[in-house]
């Protein structure tokens, strides 16, 4: 009968080690933290055979006294928690006191210290266990791993090539230098120097690291709510690519891989986002530490949050309210000509003060009366600015007694065309979009703003348009209808009819009356007045469809936005429908008040705008 017996020490670190040190990255890792919790200020990593040969990591940090290096390759060992109060409120990146025992146990590691104001340091070599010996060495400390998985073949066999673990390393210390910009980084990879920054901004470090490709692409965020906040970067839908690597969210400093956190962002960005791209993001979450649980994996890049729903929908409004307002194109695009500027000249990026969309964004034009006062416009062109004012407060819903909803402007209420003048206040800079020039092939509107031409997508607008407003009613139960004059009568199957028939008072909180007008046939009695203007059948076919395939119950969950961006689709504007000056200004005016209106529900873009200065190279002007 087998006996209980207690394992060596040796092999409880050995098996310790599986769950810390799974690959070089993981030692550097625990290394590098223990850096930056000592308060170093520059910290210097060179490699060798990506990390499997060596990993030395040197700081300038408070060091460790001769006394304490034996104690510090003890497990369980640590000077950064004392009770299980500070477990319960840890706010350092290291806590468990596991890591140099679990590396030590599985390669050959070795500690120089000097602590600050000591008269030499002191060098521990774990593999002889013999006492600390008197050594060279600024203040600081410097580790070296040697020779990982020396002793234990069986785990060595499982790591990638050379070039796969230099990569993993170099991401480590990447994401480290992310979160603390005022430390200096260097790395060294089999005596080569890689890559050396300098402290810095945030902003700096993230264009560093990241790119200024993604600092000139993304949308600044900083937002905070009683105990929590977040600052950092989220990518411009527009912008964003398939690449699925590129989110970097930190906890308090820690790098982590968390499923709210990752589930809000794809949630934030659900109606966005074009295919199969996805949402590239450079977040910093602060939280109280003892909201927050670091205590649930060795590795601690899993947290456990007290209040995980509030945490997600924290950083899903939070997204969701950066990407609702307007790109700001300007910071942008100053971004980049800083970056051109760099390469040309090697002058260093300005990163500028991020801009409001009160100043710099598609906000809500300001009144009538304001806007002639403060331009000095002429009296045509106020009175024009009126006729498209009123005309935007009527987009989508106008006056409506057709069967033939297709034929019927959708842009201004009835007259309106008639009443409002055509001249246009061309190059005013009141308003981000301008006001429209012309259409071209019946797809886009072209506009002139203080900057230069503005293109719209006048279909993926007019949907976002429709999107937002359908939202908004289905949440407040205020979704108008508006009744058809002849029913719009299709086949349809029994299991359709049945459908409409269990579902009746759903069908009319959507804004439909749909009835049997036989065994094999429905009609379509009222749709809702911003969806006017669609196919009648079209869009009670598709309503049907999704009822039968997921319930009311789900529909009214999930697959609500769905369904509403399947409507809004069905009820926008067509190709080659020809509008008149008003009624485009109308739509312009429409996409400045309405959030997200930089992409259609698919998550194409519905506007784009070219500079005069990207003009005139065009045609080689000043050159």
């Amino acid at each position: 009968m087998p006996t209980i017996a207690r394992l060596p020490d040796l092999l409880i670190s050995q098996i310790a080690a599986g769950e810390v040190v799974e690959r070089p990255a993981s030692v550097l890792k625990e290394l590098l933290e223990n850096s930056l919790d000592a308060c170093s200020k520059a910290i210097q990593v060179h490699l060798e055979e990506g990390g499997v040969k060596l990993i030395r990591v040197t700081d300038d940090g408070c060091g460790i006294a001769r006394e304490e290096l034996t104690l510090a390759l003890t497990r369980h060992a640590t000077s950064k928690i004392v009770s299980l109060d500070d477990l319960e409120r840890v706010g350092t990146l290291g806590f468990r006191g596991e890591a140099l025992a679990s590396v030590a146990s599985v390669a050959r590691l070795a500690i120089s210290s000097r602590e600050r104001g000591a008269s030499h340091a002191w060098k521990l070599k774990a593999e002889t266990g013999a006492e600390p010996e008197p050594a060279a060495l600024m203040a600081g400390t410097v580790v070296e791993m040697r020779d990982l998985y020396y002793n234990t073949p069986a785990r060595r066999k499982f790591l990638k090539a050379e070039g796969t673990e230099f990569a993993h390393c170099a991401d480590a210390v990447k994401r480290l230098a992310l979160t603390r910009p005022d430390v200096a980084f260097s790395l060294t990879h089999n005596g080569r120097n890689l890559f050396q920054f300098a402290p810095a901004d945030s902003a700096r470090r993230i264009a560093d690291i990241l790119g200024d490709d993604f600092l000139g692409a993304a949308r600044r965020l900083d937002a905070a709510a009683g105990p929590l906040s977040i600052a950092g970067f989220a990518i411009d839908p527009t912008r964003a690519t398939d690449a699925k690597d590129g989110q970097y969210v930190f906890v308090n400093g820690r790098f982590v891989r968390d499923k709210i956190i990752s589930h809000a962002l794809r949630e934030a960005y659900r109606d966005v986002l074009h295919g199969s791209r996805q949402p590239a993001v450079c977040l910093f979450v602060t939280i109280d530490p003892a909201l927050v649980d670091v205590n649930v994996h060795p590795a601690k890049t899993e947290v456990r949050f007290r209040d995980s729903r509030a945490m997600h929908q924290f950083v899903f409004h939070a997204i969701q309210r950066t990407l609702a307002t307007a790109e700001n194109r300007e910071e942008n695009r100053e971004n980049r000509e800083n970056r051109q500027n760099r390469e040309n000249r090697g002058q260093t990026t300005v990163y500028p003060t991020p801009v409001t969309s009160a100043s710099a964004g598609m906000t809500a034009p300001p009144s009538p009366l304001r806007y002639q006062d403060s331009l000095g416009i002429a009296e045509p062109a106020a009175a024009a600015y009126l006729a498209f004012a009123r005309a935007a407060q009527d987009i989508g819903s106008p006056s409506y007694s057709s069967a033939n909803p297709a034929t019927t402007p959708q842009f201004l209420p009835s007259g309106a065309v008639d009443r409002a003048p055509q001249e246009v206040p061309l190059g005013c800079s009141s308003s981000p979009l301008g006001y429209a020039l012309a259409q071209l092939h019946g797809i886009y509107i072209l506009a002139q703003n203080a900057r230069g031409l503005v293109l719209i997508d006048m279909h993926a607008a007019h949907e976002r348009i429709l999107y937002e407003k359908l939202k908004t009613a289905f949440d407040n139960r205020q979704i108008a209808t508006q009744a058809l004059l002849i029913p719009a009568v299709f086949s349809a199957d029994p299991l359709d009819i049945a459908a409409v028939e269990e579902h009746a008072e759903a069908l009319a909180d959507l804004g439909f009356q749909i009835a049997p007008l036989g065994p094999n046939q429905l009609g379509v009695r009222s749709v809702p007045a911003l969806l006017q203007s669609g196919d009648p059948a079209a869009l009670a076919r598709s309503l049907i469809a999704e009822l039968r395939e997921h319930g009311i119950t789900q529909l009214a969950t999930a697959h609500r936005n769905e369904l509403l961006a399947t409507m809004a689709c069905h009820g926008a504007v067509r190709a080659n429908r020809q509008l008149t000056l008003p009624e485009m200004n109308a739509l312009l005016r429409q996409m400045e008040e309405t959030e997200r209106a930089g992409q259609c529900n698919h998550g194409r873009p519905t506007w784009t705008e070219l500079p005069l200065d990207q003009l005139d190279k065009l045609f080689l002007r000043g050159q």
